[in-house]
């Protein structure tokens, strides 16, 4: 492994317009090697440090990289060695211990791990909600990038002018699908993006061959199309220095990524708790002999910027100046445990006004959106969820110019539930557009453009698909939460799902729980086009996340068509609907069941409440509530598997709080714990139908 050499990738060394301010790079770096020192040696030993990631030998590099972020529309992510860079940019380092030791005041109030940081700035660079996720950086940085562009060339708005986006990874992060799929949006879509690589030779203890062919991604790209490819040795400070520049120089003016792979030394082990006994001596001395402080003083004291006791002088302030924050904040008070529970979702003060994040979505702009009610103003003939869905949509992106639809085939195909038909035509490319397939780079992207103050509307062709984009979809509901209310991205993600004509286990999937269970999701499953219209304007307009499923089954079927309610119509979120009255027991369903046991009760005779939750996360309790402590008995019916199914949440609810009303033991009928049968035969056996729930009915009835 030749790390520190450039090998035949020879950087330019032309000059550039970019000026770095050598002693401020000094002092950062001095101030990083006191923090990594002091917590290492100290705080770890106390236990008042639970993670700790020494950047020591990555630090001369990253701090060169914040002196370039310094247009106001910048953003940058890094991971979870990156407080060099943030450093650079004058976050003080009272608020990295306030982090690392879990004090009020932190980025996070310690919901999160000390050492991944975010910072809202409108009128500088911004620092996006770091992640504990190797490579899930990537994508979001992607999407702040695509969202640059669209401010600068559809929005006229010029305060986006040469802005770019910056994201920084490790070697190993280079085989992440984030990475991947980052590349490849960056590239196609020719956004002003920089990739910095830090390449120390290792993941933890794999080597970096194990992570690309050689080790070296810059060698493996070298054939990559759309992309300026950089290599140099991070210890260098002229080299690196030359670099940096050309890269920022590129972006700015070509607004075209780079990839820039700068070689660094690890010179600690991954975490506190790492030996390194993976490495031999030789290794670990070789990595020494290439730290870039001492490289760092030589180059300034040869040149003039500092003499040798300055730079003594400058390396004993930092320390003293590191350890004098530790004590201020060794003093201060540990975040309050019963505020823990706040911030999951948009909260309200105490005269009933949202208590807005500081930065993400489009709400901290006080949008102005058409009037809406939840009065239903009926157009003549019925039509299916489909049209209903496609007409709120069209409707919405005419009145808002900050929504955007996206996802594989949405654009000229229209969707391959043609959904979307006829949408980008009208509303154009920027607005409506097609994607890579990737769902990861789908939702990734659709969080650095939420931060960046629009509104993504992304789509996953069908639930299954969601799979591979569950860290991203995560991320963005846990984001308001862990970074203590200071960052939201608001989305809709439309999610098609559900058994149709016959199913099978990739494409008919409900699992609709999974994001009930997730932190901070909406989760929406409209039965009919009526409500489908009312729900959708509801999370279009919502300052939460919300996954939007779509029926597979229930987007032409007969029963769900409904005459459409009206450009204004809107459903706030846990609101059912009672479908049927009764008084004798109360069946309890949504999304593809709702008609199934419409048609059970009516086939029945049995006098039953029907309700439609319509919503699960939040869902009306109320109304079950007060149905099941009339009739007595309840039967929750549902077409995901019933094993930790919605329906458990439900009965749980019901054995607690209306226990002493039931005349019967609360049923649940739903799909046995297996995938979607592809035989219709064998689908209707497997999965609750009227017949089966009719059957039921008769028995709870009889108890």
């Amino acid at each position: 492994m030749q790390l520190f050499k450039n090998q035949d990738d020879s950087p330019s060394t032309d000059n550039t317009e970019h000026t770095f301010d050598w002693l401020k790079i000094a002092k950062d770096v001095l101030i990083s090697r006191a923090l990594d020192d002091l917590e290492e040696f100290d705080l770890v030993k106390q236990k008042k440090v639970l993670y700790q990631f020494s950047a020591r030998g990555h630090d001369m590099a990253q701090i060169m990289l914040g002196q370039i972020l310094n247009r106001k529309k910048d953003a940058v992510s890094g991971y979870y060695r990156s407080r060099p860079l943030l450093l650079s940019l004058g976050l003080p380092v009272e608020q990295f211990l306030q982090a690392t030791m879990m004090k009020q005041g932190g980025f996070s109030n310690g919901r999160d791990i000390g050492v991944v940081f975010n910072q809202p700035n409108h009128d500088g660079p911004c620092v996006l909600p770091m992640s504990g996720g190797v490579g899930a950086q990537y994508t979001p940085v992607a999407g702040w990038a695509q969202a640059v562009e669209y401010h600068r060339e559809h929005l006229n708005d010029t305060e986006w002018d040469e802005a770019m986006g910056l994201v920084l990874g490790g070697d190993g992060s280079v085989a992440t699908n984030g990475f991947w799929s980052s590349l490849t949006m960056a590239t196609t879509l020719e956004l002003p993006m920089l990739f910095y690589i830090e390449d120390n030779g290792y993941g933890i203890s794999v080597p970096s061959h194990f992570q690309t062919p050689g080790g070296n991604i810059v060698k493996n790209l070298a054939s990559f199309r759309g992309i300026k490819i950089l290599s140099g040795d991070g210890t260098n400070p002229q080299e690196a220095a030359a670099l940096i520049s050309q890269a920022n120089e590129h972006i700015r003016k070509e607004r075209k990524p780079v990839l820039l792979r700068l070689t660094v030394p690890r010179l600690n082990g991954h975490s506190a708790q790492d030996t390194q006994s993976y490495k031999s001596d030789d290794r670990i001395e070789f990595e020494k002999q290439h730290d870039p402080l001492p490289k760092l003083k030589k180059f300034l004291i040869d040149n003039n910027h500092l003499t040798a006791n300055e730079w003594d002088k400058m390396t004993q302030e930092a320390k003293d100046h590191c350890y004098a924050s530790y004590q201020k904040v060794d003093q201060q008070a540990f975040a309050e445990p019963t505020e823990v529970e706040q911030h999951a979702f948009e909260e309200q003060d105490d005269t009933g006004q949202p208590v807005l994040q500081a930065q993400g979505g489009i709400h901290i702009d006080n949008p102005t959106f058409p009037p809406s009610s939840t009065e239903v103003i009926a157009e003549g003939g019925r039509i299916n969820m489909v049209t209903a869905i496609r007409k709120t949509l069209d409707f919405e992106l005419t009145h808002n110019n900050k929504m955007l639809v996206f996802g594989e085939d949405v654009g000229a195909k229209g969707g391959v539930h043609a959904v979307t038909l006829g949408l980008q035509e009208k509303h154009g490319e920027a607005q409506v557009f097609d994607t890579s397939l990737s769902e990861e780079g789908i939702i990734g992207r659709s969080i650095g453009l939420s931060l960046a103050g629009l509104l993504p509307v992304p789509e996953i062709q069908f639930r299954k698909y969601a799979d591979p984009a569950e860290e991203q979809l995560n991320e963005t509901g846990s984001m308001r939460w862990r970074t203590n209310n200071r960052f939201a991205a608001p989305m809709v993600v439309r999610m098609a799902g559900g058994y149709f004509g016959c199913g099978d286990p990739w494409h008919s999937q409900c699992a609709e729980v999974k994001w009930v269970h997730a932190i901070g999701w909406q989760v929406a499953m409209p039965s009919n086009a009526e409500d489908a219209v009312g729900l959708l304007r509801y999370a279009l307009r919502n300052n939460n996340p919300s996954i939007f499923f779509e029926h597979r089954k229930m987007l032409d079927h007969m029963w769900a068509r409904r005459p459409y309610p009206g450009d204004q119509y809107i459903i706030p979120f846990g609101q059912g609907k009672k479908i049927l009255n009764g008084d004798r027991l109360t069946v309890v369903s949504w999304g593809g069941m709702v008609h199934m046991c419409q048609s059970a009760i009516e086939k029945t005779g049995v006098d039953a409440d029907l309700i439609d939750l319509r919503t699960l996360r939040p869902w009306d309790k109320e109304m079950v509530l007060e149905s099941v402590k009339r009739t007595g008995r309840c039967l929750i019916v549902h077409e995901d598997n019933i094993s930790a199914g919605f329906g458990a949440e439900i009965a749980a609810v019901l054995a607690k709080e209306a226990f002493f009303y039931l005349d019967a033991p609360i049923e649940r009928l739903a799909t046995a714990d297996i995938g979607n049968p592809h035989d219709p035969r064998l689908m209707e056996h497997a999965l609750p139908n009227p017949d089966s729930i009719a059957a039921r009915i008769i028995e709870l009835d009889q108890v």
